[in-house]
C-alpha cells in the first residue's frame, strides 16, 4: 500500500465531505471524491437504494459492514472509534460521495462509524457488486479504488482506530502481535502502561497477570489476553470467506509475490481463486525495507507496498484471501473428485487445481538455545518496529542474500553499529552488486566474513553473543541484545508429505519435464509430479529466488492452469498418489 499522511481529525459541518482547513489531508480530493449526478446514475445498476433516519448507523466499528454506500441525499458523519471507546471525527460525507474502505472488498468488519445526520438516501453496493463495478467502470473504478486504499492507509497512520494493544512496548508478545497486524494492513495502536496513565488504570481494572500481556481490546469490545495470531485474527474479523462451502478452480497456498501474482492473473481471467497463508500477505518480500532492482520502480519500493498492492488487486478481481490459515496436508486421493487442503483448524478447502507458492523460510542455524531467544532478541525480519527497538544499539545481522543486505541498510539508519556476519569469503555469490556497494559505503556496517555465531547468552532475554572466525578460530563475545537472522532458506513443504508431490534432496518441489504423468498428457513447465498440482516461486526447485522471477512464474502458471482445467482428457486428481 502506498505510504500517506494521517486522516484529518475534524470535519466542517458547513461543507460536507471536507475536513476543517487546518486538518485537510494533502490528498483529500482523492480520498473523498464527489461523483456527479450522471456518474451516480451510471452506478445505480450495481446497488439498491436504502433510506436511513436521523441517527441511524449505516455501520459501526467492529461490526459486520458487508456493503459500500454512495450517498444520494443527506449527510453521513464518519468517526473513528477504538476499543476503549475513544471517538475521533474524520469527515462528513454528502451527496455524490461514497462510504467505505478496502475492507469492503472482503466482507471485513467496519473500522469506522457511519451515522446518518438527518434523513439519508444511499445506494447500497455489496462486495461482489463493488468488485464488478471496479472492473466494469474503468475510470470511476480507478477513482474509487484509489480512495479505498488511501482511506485504509489514513486509518493505519491516524492511530485512532482498530484494536488497542496494552502492554510493554518492546515485549516479545507486543512485537509479535504488532508485526502480525502491520504485515496484514490492520489499523491498531499501542498503549504502554509505563508511559500512559490510562493504560495503567486499565490493567488495574482488568486484574491482569504478567502472562496476560499484551492485552488486546478490539473495536467490538472483545478483550483478549496475550492471544495467538489466529485468535486475534478471528476477533478483529480478518478470518472469513466461504472456504469449505464450494469448489474453487484454483487454491493457492502462499501469499508471497508468486502466490499473489497467480491470484491476480487467474482471477482476472475468470477463474475462482482462494489464497491461503498462515501468517500474512507478502512472504519474505513483504518484510523487505526497500526493493530497488524491481522493474518499473527506479526509486525503489518497500516489499509491504509492492505486495500490498497485489493483495488488493487480487481481491478486486474476486480472489478470496484466507489469512491466517495454515495448511496441514494436501489430499490428492480424489475421494471427492477434487484436491483437498486440510487446515490446522479442522476446515477443508477443495479445489480443481493447486498452486504451491508456500516459499521458503529463513534457516534456523544450529545454535544452542536459539529457540529460547526467538522473539526475545532473535528476529527473522527487520520492520520499523524492530528498528525502533534497536535505536542507538549495536546489533548482529547474519546472512548474505539480498534480503539480508536490504535489512542491513535499513537498520543502519537506526542502530549505532551493525556487525554483518557471513560464513563465506564475500557477498558476491549471493547479493546484488548495488547492495554490496551500498553496504561497503555505509560507515556503521562492518562486514565480517567467514564468521559465525557460536553461543547466545542471557536469562529471560538475549544479553550477549559469542562468535568465531572459521578460518583463524579467533573468538569474541560482546554485549549485544539483538540478532537478525537472514541465513539461507528451507522450503516450506512439510505439508506435502505423503501426497505424491516429488521434491528434490533439499525439499524443493520438482517441476517440468523431469516428471511423468500416467495420463500421457504433456507435463507443464511449472507442473509437479501430480497432475493438477503446480509450483511457483522460491518453493520450486531451480527457481531464481528473486521477487521478479516469482511474479513472472505466478503469471506464467495461469496459462498452464487453463490448459489443465479445460482439457477433457485430464485426470482431475491422481488417485492413490
Amino acid at each position: 500500500m502506498p505510504p500517506d499522511a494521517p486522516l484529518g481529525t475534524s470535519a466542517s459541518p458547513s461543507n460536507p465531505g471536507t475536513a476543517a482547513p487546518s486538518a485537510v489531508h494533502p490528498r483529500h480530493e482523492q480520498m473523498f471524491p464527489t461523483l456527479t449526478l450522471a456518474e451516480i446514475e451510471r452506478l445505480r445498476r450495481f446497488g439498491e437504494v436504502r433510506r436511513y433516519a436521523d441517527g441511524d448507523y449505516l455501520y459501526k466499528a467492529g461490526q459486520p459492514a458487508p456493503n459500500a454506500f454512495i450517498v444520494i441525499a443527506g449527510c453521513v458523519g464518519i468517526t473513528q472509534r477504538d476499543g476503549l471507546g475513544h471517538v475521533t471525527p474524520v469527515v462528513e460525507q454528502g451527496p455524490g460521495q461514497f462510504l467505505g474502505e478496502v475492507g469492503q472488498l472482503s466482507n471485513q468488519p467496519a473500522l469506522v462509524d457511519g451515522r446518518a445526520e438527518g434523513d439519508v438516501e444511499a445506494l447500497l453496493i455489496s462486495p461482489e457488486r463493488l468488485r464488478t463495478l471496479l472492473v466494469a467502470e474503468a475510470v470511476l473504478g480507478e477513482r474509487i479504488m484509489r480512495a479505498l486504499i488511501l482511506r485504509r492507509v489514513g486509518l493505519i497512520d491516524s492511530g485512532h482506530s482498530g484494536a488497542v494493544l496494552v502492554g510493554p512496548q518492546n515485549s516479545s508478545g507486543m512485537v509479535r502481535l504488532r508485526n502480525f497486524l502491520s504485515r496484514n494492513g490492520q489499523p491498531h495502536h499501542v498503549l504502554d502502561p509505563a508511559e500512559d496513565p490510562e493504560a495503567g488504570q486499565l490493567l488495574q481494572r482488568c486484574t491482569v497477570k504478567p502472562d496476560d500481556l499484551p492485552l488486546v481490546i478490539c473495536p467490538n469490545g472483545t478483550v483478549l489476553r496475550n492471544p495467538t495470531e489466529a485468535e486475534l485474527a478471528r476477533a478483529v474479523g480478518m478470518v472469513g470467506g466461504r472456504a469449505g462451502k464450494e469448489i474453487y478452480d484454483v487454491a493457492v497456498v502462499g501469499a508471497g509475490p508468486a502466490g499473489l501474482s497467480t491470484a491476480v492473473y487467474a482471477a482476472s481471467e475468470g477463474l475462482s481463486v482462494v489464497v491461503l497463508d498462515q501468517r500474512a500477505f507478502g512472504g519474505q518480500a513483504g518484510a523487505s525495507a526497500r526493493i530497488e532492482n524491481y522493474f518499473g520502480f527506479p526509486t525503489g519500493i518497500t516489499g509491504q507496498a509492492l505486495t500490498g498492492r497485489a493483495y488488493l488487486q487480487a481481491q478486486k478481481f474476486g480472489a478470496e484471501m484466507l489469512i491466517p490459515a495454515e495448511v496441514r496436508t494436501l489430499d490428492c486421493s480424489g475421494r471427492d473428485g477434487h484436491f483437498a487442503l486440510d487446515l490446522t483448524d479442522g476446515e477443508r478447502v477443495r479445489a480443481r487445481s493447486i498452486v504451491i507458492a508456500s516459499g521458503a523460510r529463513y534457516r534456523r542455524p544450529g545454535i544452542e538455545r536459539l529457540s529460547d531467544f526467538e522473539g526475545k532478541g532473535v528476529w527473522y525480519w527487520a520492520s520499523p518496529i524492530e528498528a525502533r527497538m534497536v535505536a542507538g544499539e549495536e546489533v548482529i545481522l547474519v546472512g548474505g542474500g539480498n534480503s539480508a543486505g536490504q535489512a542491513a541498510v535499513f537498520l543502519s539508519d537506526h542502530a549505532s553499529k551493525i556487525r554483518m556476519m557471513v560464513r563465506g569469503p564475500d557477498l558476491a555469490a549471493s547479493m546484488s552488486r548495488y547492495l554490496i556497494d551500498r553496504i561497503a559505503a555505509t560507515a556503521n556496517i562492518e562486514l565480517m566474513t567467514q564468521t559465525e555465531i557460536v553461543e547466545l547468552h542471557g536469562d529471560a532475554e538475549l544479553e550477549r553473543v559469542s562468535w568465531r572466525r572459521r578460518d583463524s578460530g579467533e573468538a569474541a563475545t560482546a554485549a549485544i541484545r539483538n540478532v537478525f537472522l537472514f541465513a539461507g532458506a528451507d522450503p516450506a513443504t512439510g505439508w506435502l508429505d505423503g501426497c505424491g508431490v516429488a521434491v528434490d534432496k533439499h525439499g524443493f518441489v520438482i517441476t517440468g519435464a523431469g516428471q511423468a504423468h500416467e495420463s500421457g498428457r504433456p507435463v507443464g513447465l511449472l507442473e509437479s509430479s501430480v497432475p493438477g498440482v503446480f509450483a511457483v516461486g522460491d518453493v520450486r526447485s531451480g527457481s531464481v529466488k528473486r521477487v521478479g522471477g516469482a511474479i513472472g512464474e505466478g503469471a506464467q502458471v495461469v496459462a498452464t492452469l487453463h490448459g489443465f482445467l479445460t482439457d477433457p482428457l485430464k485426470q482431475t486428481v491422481a488417485p492413490g498418489a
